[in-house]
């Protein structure tokens, strides 16, 4: 792919992106690394926590495309977490280097063919819309030269004492029950309430908040919220999948109010796995309601607008 290129893909060439994305994500897994985690560990511990933004519009990253851009800062050690196209920097007055290879993300929408409209108001029926994937080629600011100064330095992550409050104020916010008390974290679909030890019971405090974040990743699918199926009993397929959706809201959630993401239950790497080698588009569709599940929370923080979705895969049953 140029420097520049987009592509659209459908049919064959559409199933084969999916495999790609999803053979990276297995690939890690199986070494022992989670990829909503990973990227603020070891190697590119220098990599400024936060959620991907594109550094021209603004505008954030959402679903796969977060795991694809933190992926790739893990790989090469980026600073920051700032991307632009190689014709965006050069609007902005800088370039990328030469030499240079971008991160590909991933854009799903549908359009309706001039036959199919015809079709449609010869019948009367509604006309069907073709799904297809752009593919965009996006370089982190740290491959670029000459770029404005605003645009080149990385914002500062924000002070850790505004990180617990606004915490406490989400869950306020939320109006969703959730009671602190016993010795484990769970929440219960057919109840609609969240409970979580007290924070002494954590080594460290900030865990609380990591777990608060994940239980709350499950609340949102209730029927009254986001409407997950969340019919899954321990030990099943559809049980592994909502567990891998919290565990990515948690993630996303954490890295937007700057609280390093952990992994909550490492244990159902196994059954991650188990779903992601029979379904090339579960970690696809696990990012993009994870994506909507932690725009919903911080929604409910004032000073927070839910990120907004920029070249990213998005809907359940995009190109199905």
């Amino acid at each position: 792919m140029s420097k520049h290129a987009v592509h659209a893909r459908t049919g064959e060439s559409r199933a084969n992106l999916y495999d790609e994305i999803t053979d990276k994500i297995i690939a890690e897994l199986e070494a022992g690394r989670v990829p909503w985690v990973q990227p603020w560990g070891t190697a590119a511990a220098k990599a400024r926590l936060s959620m991907p933004k594109n550094a021209s519009t603004g505008r954030s990253y959402s679903g796969i495309n977060v795991l694809l851009l933190w992926g790739s800062t893990i790989e090469h050690g980026f600073s920051g977490q700032s991307w632009l196209t190689f014709r965006q920097a050069l609007s902005l007055g800088g370039h990328v280097r030469k030499g240079e290879r971008g991160t590909t993300v991933v854009y799903a929408d549908r359009f309706v063919p001039s036959d199919e409209k015809r079709r449609a108001a010869e019948t009367g029926e509604e006309a069907q819309a073709i799904p297809f994937l752009k593919c965009f080629t996006v370089f982190n600011c740290d491959q670029c030269d000459e770029l404005p100064d605003e645009i080149a330095t990385a914002a500062p992550p924000p002070p850790p004492d505004l990180i617990e409050p606004r915490v406490e104020a989400l869950i306020k916010a939320t109006g969703i029950d959730f009671r602190i008390g016993g010795d484990r974290a769970f929440y219960v679909p057919a109840e609609d309430y969240v409970q979580v030890p007290p924070p002494q019971a954590y080594f460290e405090p900030i865990n609380w908040h990591r777990t608060a974040l994940h239980e709350l990743g499950h609340a949102t699918g209730h029927r009254s919220r986001l409407n997950r199926d969340q019919s899954g009993s321990f030990g099943t397929k559809k049980y592994a999948f909502e567990e891998l959706v919290a565990e990515l809201t948690a993630a996303f959630g954490c890295a937007s109010l700057g609280i390093v993401p952990t992994v909550r239950h490492s244990d159902y790497i196994g059954s991650w796995l188990e779903v992601l080698r029979e379904d090339n588009r579960a970690i696809v569709r696990a990012a993009s309601q994870a994506s909507k599940a932690a725009d919903y929370l911080l929604g409910f923080i004032p000073d927070t607008a839910p990120a907004a979705a920029v070249e990213a895969l998005v809907g359940d049953d995009e190109a199905a």
